[in-house]
Order: C-alpha cells, then sequence, then structure tokens
C-alpha cells in the first residue's frame, strides 16, 4: 500500500455503497447534495434530449460522507462511480497518482481556454486538466456601508489588513452586540484554517520550506495569529472559537456583524433580502494584504472528475462536458435566472452584461478568484500547490490538529505562542512519520 493510499484512508472511514446499476449506456455520478447539483439533477430533460442513449444515476450524498465514500473507491479502484464531484484539495493529489482520466481532450466547444486561469491551474497537472469545474469561488471583504459611514470611514476596495483592524475597532459596540469583525474560528482544516491558511499567505508565512520543514515557528507565523488573536479580541463575538461559516452567516445577516471575510459564494445570501436584515447596507472588497504581495483570500471549486477505474470513460467524458459547458450555465439562465447559474469557472460568463446586471458583487467575485495563484500560493517558494491548503493527502488529518490548537487559543485556552510550538511539533511529527 503506497503512502497517498494509506493517508487518505487512514483519515477516511472506510464506507462501501451499494451496487449500482451496470447497464451498458447508465454511468453513476456521485455528487454533493447542494443547491446547484440539485438543480442540475432536474435539468437533466436537455442532457437526455442531446444523449438518448445514455441513462445518469446519481448518487446524492451530504459532503463528509461523499467524501469518505469517493476518496475509498478511488484509492482502492473499486469503479463503483463514472463521474465524482470533487474538490480542488483532492485534483492535484489524484491527478498525480493517476488515479484520474485526463480531460484535455473535451471537445473543442467545450471551450477549455475559456475557464479562470486560476480555477483551471487548481485542478492541473503537469498541463493536463483532471477535472471540470462546476463553480468556483475565492474569499473577499463583506461589510455593513451604513456602519463605515457611521464610523466616518471609507473601505478600500483592496484593503490592508490594517484598515480592517482599524475599521473593526470603530464599529464595534459591543453593549448593542455590533460586532466591528467576524471571522471563522471552529476548528477544522476547511474551517479556521482555510481561512487562516490563506491569511497567512499575505503575512508572508508558509506550511513548509523547501525541504518540508514546518514553519510554525517563523516570525511570519506569530505575526498572522498574534495580528488574528488581537483583532478578534477587541472587536469580535463572543464564543467566536464555536462559529465556522454557517454561524458567521447568521451573524451577519442578524446584522451583528460589521466586517465578514469568507468565501464569495456568500454574498448572494448577504444580499437577499429574503435572509438578511442588511441585504442593502452590503459592500464588498478584495481579501486584506500588508503589502508582500499576496492578499488573504482562498481558491476553490467543485468539479467533476472520471476515474481511471470507470469502464465508461467516454460516455462520462460527455456527461461531464455538458454540465460544465457554456451551454449548461444558458440553460440554468433560462429556467432559473441569471442569478443562480453556477459562477467563478469562465472568463465569459465575466463578460455577460446579462449576469454582471443579476449580481452586483460579481466583478469583485473575479478580481478575488483571479488574484489567487495555487501554483505560487505563498510570498516565499513552497513545494506544494493548494492556497488555502497544501495538497499532500496527509494535510487534511494534522491540519484539523493545528486548527484546534488555534481555535484553542482564540478561546483564550493558551497563547499565541502556546498555540504555534503545539502546531510546529504535531506538523513535524506528522510529516516525519508521513516520510518527508
Amino acid at each position: 500500500m503506497n503512502k497517498t493510499l494509506r493517508a487518505l484512508l487512514g483519515a477516511t472511514a472506510l464506507l462501501t455503497l451499494a451496487g449500482v446499476a451496470s447497464a451498458e449506456t447508465t454511468i453513476t455520478v456521485a455528487t454533493v447534495n447542494n443547491g446547484d447539483m440539485i438543480r442540475m439533477q432536474g435539468l437533466m430533460d436537455d442532457f437526455y434530449a442531446k444523449n438518448p442513449d445514455i441513462k445518469v444515476e446519481w448518487v446524492t450524498l451530504e459532503e463528509n460522507v461523499l467524501r469518505q465514500k469517493v476518496t475509498t473507491d478511488i484509492a482502492t479502484k473499486g469503479g463503483q462511480y463514472d463521474v465524482l464531484t470533487i474538490g480542488t484539495y483532492e485534483v492535484p493529489i489524484w491527478g498525480k497518482q493517476g488515479w484520474l482520466v485526463g480531460l484535455n481532450d473535451l471537445p473543442e466547444a467545450w471551450d477549455k481556454a475559456d475557464l479562470l486561469p486560476a480555477i483551471a491551474g487548481g485542478l492541473t497537472v503537469d498541463g493536463e486538466l483532471y477535472a471540470a469545474p462546476f463553480y468556483g469561488e475565492s474569499s473577499m471583504v463583506m461589510y455593513r456601508k451604513d456602519l463605515m459611514d457611521a464610523a466616518g470611514l471609507k473601505m478600500p476596495d483592496a484593503p490592508t489588513w490594517a484598515d480592517i483592524k482599524t475599521a473593526a475597532a470603530a464599529m464595534t459596540d459591543k453593549s448593542k452586540e455590533q460586532y466591528g469583525i467576524c471571522l471563522r474560528g471552529k476548528a477544522g482544516w476547511g474551517e479556521n484554517m482555510a481561512f487562516l491558511t490563506a491569511m497567512a499567505n499575505s503575512f508572508g508565512a508558509r506550511w513548509f520550506d523547501m525541504d518540508w520543514k514546518a514553519q510554525f515557528d517563523s516570525p511570519e507565523w506569530k505575526n498572522t495569529l498574534t495580528f488574528y488573536l488581537d483583532m478578534m479580541n477587541e472587536s469580535g463575538p463572543k464564543g467566536a472559537a464555536n462559529n465556522g461559516f454557517n454561524e458567521n452567516l447568521t451573524l451577519f445577516q442578524q446584522g451583528k456583524c460589521g466586517m465578514w471575510i469568507d468565501a464569495t459564494v456568500a454574498a448572494s445570501f448577504v444580499t437577499n433580502p429574503a435572509d438578511s436584515t442588511v441585504a442593502d447596507k452590503v459592500g464588498f472588497a478584495l481579501a486584506p494584504d500588508t503589502g508582500l504581495g499576496k492578499r488573504g483570500n482562498w481558491l476553490w471549486a467543485w468539479s467533476l472528475a472520471i476515474p481511471s477505474s470507470s469502464k465508461k470513460q467516454e460516455i462520462a467524458k460527455d456527461f461531464v462536458s455538458w454540465a460544465t459547458s457554456k451551454g449548461y450555465t444558458e440553460l440554468v439562465a433560462e429556467k432559473e435566472g441569471w442569478a443562480n447559474v453556477p459562477p467563478g469557472t469562465r472568463t465569459s460568463l465575466y463578460e455577460n452584461q446579462a449576469y454582471l446586471d443579476a449580481a452586483p458583487f460579481a466583478k469583485m467575485t473575479l478580481d478575488s478568484i483571479n488574484s489567487a495563484d495555487p501554483q505560487n500560493p505563498t510570498v516565499q517558494e513552497v513545494p506544494y500547490t493548494g492556497v488555502q491548503f497544501v495538497a499532500i493527502p496527509e494535510f487534511a488529518g494534522f491540519a484539523t490538529q493545528v486548527g484546534q490548537q488555534f481555535s484553542d487559543a482564540l478561546a483564550g485556552n493558551q497563547t499565541a505562542e502556546q498555540a504555534l510550538a503545539a502546531a510546529q511539533s504535531l506538523t513535524t511529527e506528522e510529516m516525519e512519520a508521513a516520510g518527508y
């Protein structure tokens, strides 16, 4: 058993799925149960009209369960699925292992050149595209324009972290449960560590040097974590160590956050008057920087990939090219309206005036995505790809442990220095055990 397989299965519950259809023209698609994917299942008449001899069987799962099942299946070459919905973290790992089918040969009309370079870069290994992006996102500042005005401040389109800290303090009135800044504190590689890794990039920090030595004992990481803790203690909500994306979304929609730095996909939620009490008061800005050339924003895409264990690879490509095409975007716009099309994957969408009119946050989303570079995520040179993660199979395990240390520091259970020392020790131990 190779190192990648051990790491993946070590962090993933070994689950099996009942037998799937094996008809000659049936492909099985494993996907996450989010709104965009559910919507696609409701639009399959279009696919069937164009491909009358292909049928699709769906396996629709909650995100964590999906990861368990597809990771187990692909690592053991189970062959249960013909199309997988996977994230930007998995693609470079699995592509390097030869577990995914290359997609450079999708039809010319699919237009690979139209993909946003930052999104395509995170899905490419040695020049080969290994997954077709269904929707993409970065992160950005969402802020209350009314509270900024009341504080006598103006948010720059491209703020520094110093700008953010100043504004957060000015907008905070804890007696009114009004907090200047809401940020992720909940432990997890995809929760607080997604935010803090991206933030650290902008402070000049990195997970590893070119020899794969952990860097939490560097001054750059100390500056990152100290700044984060100081700002959150001064201007953040109570219980922030328990808050992830959903908790902060609720706080912002309730009018309790002056600023929130998180996923660009949240822009449509905070500006929806049906859900947000501050829908008409929200402005957007790029994630902050410190003047070193990197902003504190991440990069993610939910993408469709074909496992090399599939026996129906060419049919699977027909489905993938349909579901991630410009034609599919137009289909969603026709049926559901431009505001509901999958965002963040294609240049042409951001040149479409109908979409720009329907999504006033579109330009800031695009600028945020374009400013992230998964091939060169940090100020200094690193041996890994990935912006808010390190694209190695061991990362999900030890990064969650690091996230627990930093969450404990936010809760006041230990100092920044203690949390960083623990992060350095446990990361070093895990990397040495893995043979780096």
